[in-house]
């Protein structure tokens, strides 16, 4: 026991200084020069919808008050008795003054009800540059103008966004999903690229559009539940490189239930899971709370195990505050919830190697390999060429 709880507060220093170097890569990032484009290209941004969400007017708001020359905004759905078809309408009569469009096609083109929405609304799209962005996405005004600075660079097919998480309410789940986006996901992303990965982030997605047609368009991506990950494999694929825009949106976080909270990260862990298993089992090290806490249970309450939590807990608290403060965020209230979180957090990763099936948008899909997803989607591709030769 003894032993274990040495191991176990070995990983909480190990996470205690990956809280650390999280800090201080969003430090670094956000006291970057801000990226400005030198040419502005029409951009459309293609924002599929889904039924009811807390703050949806604000975030569809967002998409049109951008400070930038030529856009144009599609919303879509797919059933036209769908609320936030309402909540669009309103918005495209709210900015009548800019090119917004909302699209209604309940054509199925796959098992990702989102693919099949943005395959549907990209005939709407007048611009050869496409921003594809989540329905909750909370986007600053130089959005657009960040993101076309980063598209511009050489070698680069996609641009994606790091983003932090808005909690809709004040209600505890919220707060915690919030700060597993912004104390957790955000830093860790940072971290990853700094370690050489180059992952697209899917709540923001830009290309033009021609790569997404050499990559095999959307039908290519349409029968996958990790569908931003396989596009940035397919694109680094082509030999371009995806680069992160110098722009932090916020996302909705919804749940004001821990219950609804728990299923939804456990969507996001058992995604990753298939997708990295190895990477992801490594990442319950940037827990330290959560170790700290069971080096204090396996050590049966000794004095350095005591203190090892009480370090552990200021730093991570530092760290979520620092984040905060360097991200021009408002603090949630999260800092005495953070053993919550990181207990929660651990608690996830064990549940998403426990099984591969997760439910999204009212259907049950398999979480599957990257290999998996990309044998599948050339599988795919190659049908429906041959579909083409044959008409």
């Amino acid at each position: 026991m003894a032993l274990l709880a040495a191991l176990a507060g070995l990983l909480c220093a190990v996470g205690a200084v990956e809280s650390l170097a999280g800090w201080w890569l969003v430090r670094r990032f956000r006291g970057a020069p801000p990226a400005v484009p030198h040419a502005r290209p029409g951009i459309t941004v293609l924002r599929p919808l889904y039924g009811p969400e807390p703050l949806l007017e604000a975030a569809l708001s967002s998409a049109c008050a951008q400070d930038y020359p030529l856009f144009q905004v599609v919303f879509g759905v797919q059933d036209p008795a769908d609320p936030a078809r309402m909540v669009a309408e309103g918005v495209r009569a709210r900015f009548a003054a800019q090119d917004v469009a909302v699209v209604v096609d309940d054509t199925a083109q796959g098992a990702n009800r989102k693919v099949a929405n943005l395959a549907n609304m990209l005939p709407a799209a007048r611009h050869d540059v496409l921003v594809i962005a989540d329905s909750d996405v909370h986007a600053a005004p130089d959005y657009l103008a960040r993101i076309a600075a980063a598209l511009e660079q050489p070698g680069t097919g996609l641009a994606t966004t790091l983003y932090t998480g808005r909690p809709a309410d004040r209600s505890r789940a919220a707060r915690l999903g919030a700060s597993a986006i912004t104390h957790g996901f955000l830093p860790g992303a940072l971290l990853a690229r700094a370690l050489g990965r180059q992952d697209a982030l899917g709540a923001t997605l830009a290309l033009r559009r021609g790569t997404l047609e050499a990559i095999g368009g959307f039908a290519a991506l349409s029968e996958h539940l990790a569908d931003d990950h396989l596009l940035g494999h397919k694109v680094r694929a082509l030999g371009l490189g995806v680069r992160l825009a110098t722009t932090v949106p916020a996302t909705t976080v919804p749940e004001s239930r821990l219950s609804a909270l728990w299923r939804h990260e456990l969507r996001w862990g058992r995604t990753i899971r298939a997708l990295a298993p190895l990477a992801f089992a490594a990442s319950a090290v940037q827990y330290p709370l959560a170790w700290a806490l069971a080096a204090l249970a396996l050590s049966g309450g000794a004095a350095w195990a005591v203190g090892l939590a009480a370090l552990a807990w200021a730093v991570r608290a530092a760290a979520a505050r620092g984040i905060d403060r360097a991200l021009g965020l408002a603090s949630v209230g999260v800092l005495w919830l953070l053993p919550l979180r990181d207990l929660m957090s651990v608690a996830v990763l064990l549940a998403s190697f426990a099984g591969s099936r997760v439910t999204w948008r009212g259907r049950t899909m398999r979480a599957e390999s990257l290999e998996t997803e990309r044998a599948r989607s050339e599988e795919h591709t190659s049908e429906l060429q041959s579909r083409l030769h044959l008409v």
